[in-house]
C-alpha cells in the first residue's frame, strides 16, 4: 500500500497542473492565437496594399516608353525644322531664276 506522504504530494502535484499549469498553458495559447490572427490581417493589409502600389507604378513602365517614342520623334522633329528652313532659301533660288525650279 502507498503511503499518505506520497498521496499528498500526489495530489499537491496535481492541484498544481490543475490550478497554475493548465491555465497558464491555455493563457499563452490564446496569446499565440491572437498574434497569429493579427498577424494575418496585417499580411492581408500589406497584399492589399501591394497590389495598389503595383497597379499605381504601371503607368511608370507606359512613361518610358512614351520617352522612348518621344526622343525618336523629337529626331524627326529637328530634321524636319533643318528642311522646313532651308524651304525660304530654295524659294528665293527659284524666284531669281525666273520661277524654273533646277
Amino acid at each position: 500500500m502507498t503511503s499518505p506522504a506520497v498521496l499528498w504530494v500526489w495530489g499537491i502535484t496535481l492541484a498544481v497542473i490543475a490550478i497554475v499549469i493548465v491555465p497558464l498553458a491555455i493563457y499563452l495559447l490564446h496569446r499565440t492565437l491572437t498574434a497569429s490572427r493579427s498577424i494575418d490581417r496585417y499580411l492581408r493589409e500589406s497584399l492589399e496594399a501591394g497590389r495598389g502600389i503595383a497597379a499605381n507604378t504601371e503607368a511608370i513602365t507606359a512613361l518610358e516608353e512614351t520617352i522612348a517614342s518621344a526622343s525618336s520623334l523629337l529626331g524627326t522633329t529637328r530634321k524636319i525644322q533643318r528642311h522646313t528652313a532651308a524651304i525660304p532659301g530654295a524659294l528665293r533660288g527659284t524666284a531669281e531664276d525666273g520661277g524654273v525650279a533646277r
